[in-house]
């Protein structure tokens, strides 16, 4: 009977638009600044509608070579079915190969191959300067009418990350709840952070800014809320939230913040000016450009005329930067980025808007993989110092810093490690760098086909990704009604997320992982007259 059932209904169900897994087979067109935009059903949804590969600013190629993206208007059709061009970066991994000969101490599993290519290879990408592009997850048939937004903001150093990644694709989030998702491409390495001092700098950070303009004006079409905009994103991602925050703080544009694994008041960032140039003209006299006697100006020219992979591969051919960035990162210019955050954090220079920052409780877990594929180890105690320096404590910072100005604020520690995200088995990756964004987008079974889920992961992932939700739809008091209470560095607020793999989250005295942190002593001082130490 059931058969005969379905087969009366499949007339009646085309002719509706549905295809037989419940998704509609066409979706709406919108218009946009950039143009009528013509997307399609994303696979294996219920219902969400992709728009892939938008462009938000001009092709920064030839005379717009570094320089500030420039908005990009059309009237044209624009075939949203595909991710756009990857910016040129270069990836953490470059083969497969690499992976399959762990040297002795290390046991990485099939599921840990699977991830690490996905993640941190960019296989299968195409390059190209005209990159600048994002995309769009939404359901607008289901919901609210006018959706919470979240804009996500890859990671990779600066130097790598791309849309086009299976582990950042919105389809499941935006299908599992009751959101918009937009992701973004923005420049990388030298072409995004050059240090040409005849040129701005921070360009990728400009790029953001001008994708998130792009968002406030355009997302209402998709059914999103531009005035309930929440920036998030991971390691370099979350840094570039944080810069945000601090950059623009006479119109923000968005609603709340969410960094992951990332702050600004991570050591050695930004870099100096001085830094900057010294690492731009490295490269530029190995591209045959001329150096620091040679004019700024005539450099930057020579520069410009050069083909991208020229470029690209002169950071190579510089003695002690192969395979590395050269130092193209964000740098202090006084305009988007500063060189003094704790003051600016006491003088109340911080966009005053929600922020729900934290870190994972072993970040080292990837950095051991990637540094034991290499033949490079270090004592347990140099990991521990760097789990501490680099994620705790300054996270501890810049949590307090919001505290002190008044803004609503949550701090995590997040704890998962569940079988189909361990990279390695020796040592044990733990909750690694970067292993929640599976969990809030949904993509562990994308991201890797060799394990499934547990029945506690399922519990955990939808608890997490919930309060990411909450937050986003409403900033002030969504995770307050989630049960999640704010931060206050003196009581016992710090939220440790799926502790020993159980759902929900249990707060502990953020003194229990802060005790060895050394804070900026204006901030310090600040701090303690507000009775918040």
């Amino acid at each position: 009977m059931a058969k005969y059932a379905f087969v009366s209904l499949l007339p009646i169900l085309v002719a509706l638009g549905y295809a037989a897994s419940g998704t509609a087979a066409t979706v709406a067109q919108v218009k946009t600044t950039s143009g009528l935009v013509k997307g399609h059903v994303a696979p294996g949804t219920c219902g969400v509608s992709e728009y892939l590969g938008i462009p938000y600013a001009k092709p920064p190629v030839g005379s717009l070579r570094w320089t500030p993206p420039e908005a990009f208007n059309g009237s044209s059709a624009i075939d949203a079915t595909a991710f756009g061009h990857t910016c040129p970066a270069t990836p953490t991994v470059k083969s497969r190969s690499e992976l399959h000969s762990s040297p002795p101490g290390l046991e990485i599993t099939p599921q840990g191959v699977e991830i690490i290519m996905s993640l941190l290879s960019q296989e299968n990408v195409t390059y190209s300067e005209d990159c600048l592009t994002l995309n769009v997850w939404t359901k607008p048939s289901h919901g609210e009418k006018k959706k919470a937004v979240l804009v996500w903001i890859y990671g990779g150093s600066f130097i790598s990350g791309t849309t086009d990644n299976k582990g950042y694709n919105g389809k499941h989030l935006a299908d599992l709840e009751d959101v918009v998702v937009v992701t973004l491409n923005y420049r990388l390495g030298i072409f995004g952070f050059p240090g040409s001092p005849a040129a701005r700098t921070n360009l990728g950070l400009l790029d953001q800014r001008l994708a998130v303009e792009w968002v406030r004006d355009n997302i209402a079409g998709f059914g999103g809320d531009p005035a309930r905009i929440t920036l998030y994103g991971q390691s370099a991602g979350g840094s570039s939230v944080d810069y945000f925050s601090y950059a623009w703080t006479k119109d923000p544009i968005v609603a709340g913040f969410i960094a992951e694994s990332g702050t600004v008041f991570t050591p050695g960032t930004p870099q100096s000016a001085d830094d900057a140039a010294k690492n731009w003209y490295n490269v530029t006299a190995a591209a045959g450009c001329g150096d620091a006697t040679s004019g700024a100006s005539a450099v930057l020219a020579c520069m410009k005329g050069l083909d991208w992979k020229k470029v690209q591969g002169s950071i190579k051919s510089v003695s002690g930067l192969s395979s590395v960035s050269g130092g193209f990162a964000p740098a202090a210019d006084d305009i988007v980025v500063f060189s003094d955050y704790a003051s600016r954090s006491v003088q109340g220079n911080v966009t005053k808007r929600p922020l729900l920052i934290g870190q994972n409780n072993n970040e080292a877990g990837l950095f051991k993989v990637l540094f034991a594929l290499q033949n490079v180890t270090y004592p347990e105690a140099e990991w521990d110092f760097l789990q501490t320096s680099i994620y705790t404590c300054p996270i501890s910072e810049r949590a307090a810093a919001s505290v002190l100005n008044g803004v609503p604020t949550w701090r995590y520690r997040y704890f998962g490690n569940f079988p189909n995200l361990q990279l390695s088995t020796v040592p044990d990756s733990g909750a690694w760098h970067g292993i929640e964004t599976a969990t809030v987008f949904g993509t562990d079974l994308d991201i890797q086909t060799v394990v499934g889920r547990t029945a506690a992961q399922e519990q955990v992932a939808k608890y997490v990704r919930g309060a990411w939700v909450a937050f986003a739809k409403d900033p002030t008091n969504g995770l307050t009604n989630y049960g999640l209470p704010a931060y206050n560095p003196t009581k016992s607020t710090l939220l440790q997320l799926s502790y020993n793999n159980q759902t929900g989250a249990n707060t502990v005295l953020p003194a229990q992982y802060d005790s060895s942190c050394v804070v900026d002593a204006t901030l310090v001082a600040a701090l303690v007259a507000a009775g918040l130490v």
